[in-house]
């Protein structure tokens, strides 16, 4: 799967600004560097049919990052909407029958349904002040380690038929290992190293995510608020094809022993 995603095509840039105007003039920015974006719920709410459209002129891909959380038929009318937008990838955050409605509104169209097994700025506290990760060993919660309830949501997910995981930092290489090819790996939060990671408390810089096993990065406030927008786009593609070629060097090497 991997092998077949362009190079350029790896970073996937937050458009997470509150106005059309803003975001046009980010595109702008960075033409020619990068060719996929993220429309968040921010934005979404402030642009029509007719940016998406733009960006699609600009021959760039869409990532509509909407978490979708709801009934199963909203869930479903609702992504069967997305799919009529010709965006590339939308993200919901639910349980097995939220995944289900998904893959059904979705249909028989490219879009890339991804769930989200655990928010980037959500840790074993969170979990805990919900009930559902025990603080104690004597505790009723339903999982004993965070690591227990993301792979009980991944499994859920891909059992459903999404085609993939939205997952940042240790999480990148644990999924990558257990559904192997299988799963299409947007890791989020990602931070060149020296970085401020904001309130994502699990984060990796784009070598360590790439040679984690992860297929397209986002990334938002590192290139949105750069001196340079254009610099520090170029910089973090850079460091993804450093990554890819480290990675295709090692497995070279592997392949050569013995």
């Amino acid at each position: 799967m991997k092998t077949l995603i362009p190079i350029q095509e790896r970073l996937i840039v937050a458009l997470d600004v509150p106005s059309l105007e803003e975001a046009r003039q980010y595109v702008q920015d960075l033409d020619g560097v990068v060719w996929f974006y993220k429309i968040g719920l921010e934005l979404f709410l402030a642009v029509n049919v007719d940016f998406i459209e733009e960006l699609r002129a600009r021959n760039c891909r869409i990532f509509l990052d909407l978490k979708m959380n709801d009934i199963d038929e909203t869930v479903r009318r609702a992504v069967n909407l997305a799919g009529d937008l010709g965006v590339d990838f939308l993200t919901i955050l639910g349980n097995h029958a939220t995944a289900k409605a998904a893959v059904l509104g979705r249909g028989d169209r490219p879009m890339k349904i991804l769930t989200v097994p655990l928010l980037s700025s959500w840790g074993g506290k969170d979990l805990q002040d919900i009930g559902l990760l025990s603080a104690h060993a004597e505790d009723p919660a339903r999982f004993h380690s965070l690591d227990d309830y993301v792979l009980w949501r991944a499994d859920m997910a891909m059992a459903q038929g999404c085609d993939g995981l939205i997952a940042s930092g240790k999480y990148v290489r644990i999924l990558r290992e257990r559904f192997g090819e299988q799963a299409l790996i947007v890791s989020p939060g990602v931070r060149p190293a020296g970085q401020n990671t904001h309130e994502h408390q699990r984060s990796l810089t784009p070598f360590d995510a790439i040679q984690a096993g992860a297929d397209y990065l986002v990334v938002g406030r590192p290139i949105r608020d750069a001196a340079s927008r254009r610099n520090a786009a170029q910089g973090i593609q850079d460091e993804i094809a450093s990554a890819l070629k480290a990675g295709s060097s090692k497995e070279k090497s592997m392949g050569g022993e013995g």
